[in-house]
């Protein structure tokens, strides 16, 4: 029987467990150079016995960022200093994937140089606030991209798996979930578009597919990962035909052969809708559970009994640097400080006891 603890070959990645650090967000980055610093390369030097971390959401151009100290990927002081994080997870025998995420009408103009403004398949503004360094604000109506900022928008996301690997990632999972610029292109409350990039199905996946097949050419299937979160309504997203749209995302994907699904189940009766998804995809199946509070070891049992290949942890692993040695021992377990989550120093971040 496969377990948790057992190696993997993630298309020619070995990774020692199935344990997988969920990205999340945790706004250290510098806030002028939008660059990860040498406390960032300890949070990650620190769970580098996950078999595979992936990062934080890393805006793959400029205009993608949606959250203030938050890390970018598109130049060359930001390849350098996430080449100090990546040899810092290697030293200690870690594999770690870069986030790639455009964040779309998520976002404020606040948080963006010069004269950017969010952007957005349509000029649909999303419920709620951003979160702006001077405090909440309203979010914007996007600026709508024309038919050939799609496009080049699509060669972003490639030249940053590009810079990806040039800082030293061993490859990158391109963000399609929790209402950021891909979902808001497949969902039908946020692309009211009528050319081929909206409407019906098969143009509404075809931004994803675009940036699946870009990122994949420009740096190997086998390095390139894509995560989704059918049916979630996180960000103001209104998402229809959720049981036609993923299948025929996944149907169209399928040929490229990517190196991994990474799947945010949002709620319990989506089970069937996954199990579905994990029988389409013939590469490796990662996924984040839904369960009554953080992801525990109970989910293991997903791996146990062919459910997923590996399971994702998010809030586990924010208080638990060496999450795998406790999930063996099953506990004990330090509960993340919520105060600490989102920006500040070393407090709740690097300061959190190893076993």
């Amino acid at each position: 029987m496969t377990t948790a603890f057992d190696p993997v070959d993630l298309a020619g990645t070995r990774l020692a467990n199935r344990i997988a650090m969920a990205p999340m967000t945790r706004s250290r980055a510098d806030a002028v150079r939008r660059t990860p610093t040498a406390l960032v390369a300890e949070y990650y030097a620190q769970r580098a016995s996950a078999g595979l971390i992936i990062s934080e959401g890393v805006h793959p151009v400029a205009e993608g960022q949606g959250y203030p100290f938050t890390p970018g990927i598109h130049s060359r002081e930001q390849i350098a200093a996430w080449r100090e994080v990546t040899d810092a997870v290697h030293e200690r025998g870690g594999r770690i994937f870069a986030q790639l995420m455009h964040s779309g009408r998520i976002g404020h103009p606040d948080l963006l140089d010069g004269d950017l403004h969010p952007v957005g398949p349509s000029a649909v503004a999303p419920a709620g606030q951003a979160f702006t360094p001077e405090g909440p604000k309203d979010y914007v109506t996007p600026r709508v991209l024309t038919g050939d900022e799609v496009r080049e928008t699509v060669a972003g996301f490639a030249a940053a798996a590009r810079n990806a690997v040039e800082a030293g990632f061993d490859g990158v999972e391109i963000h399609g979930a929790n209402g950021y610029l891909i979902q808001q292109f497949l969902a039908t409350g946020s692309n009211h578009r009528t050319d081929e990039w909206g409407g019906p199905v098969e143009n509404r996946i075809r931004f994803a597919v675009e940036v699946v097949r870009a990122v994949a050419a420009e740096i190997g299937p086998e390095r390139t990962g894509l995560r989704i979160s059918p049916a979630n309504t996180l960000n103001d997203i209104a998402e229809t035909e959720t049981e036609e749209l993923y299948p025929a995302l996944l149907d169209a994907i399928e040929p490229v052969g990517i190196a991994y699904l990474h799947v945010l189940e949002t709620a319990p009766e989506l089970r069937p809708l996954v199990l579905d998804l994990r029988k389409r995809f013939a590469g490796t199946f990662i996924l984040n559970p839904s369960t009554e509070g953080p992801t525990s070891s109970e989910s293991l049992a997903l791996i146990e009994d062919g459910t997923t290949d590996l399971v994702a942890f998010g809030r586990l692993f924010i208080a638990n640097p060496d999450l795998p040695a406790r999930l063996r021992a099953d506990g004990p377990y330090n509960e993340p400080d919520g105060a600490t989550m989102y920006g500040g120093d070393h407090r709740g971040y690097v300061d959190y006891p190893a076993l």
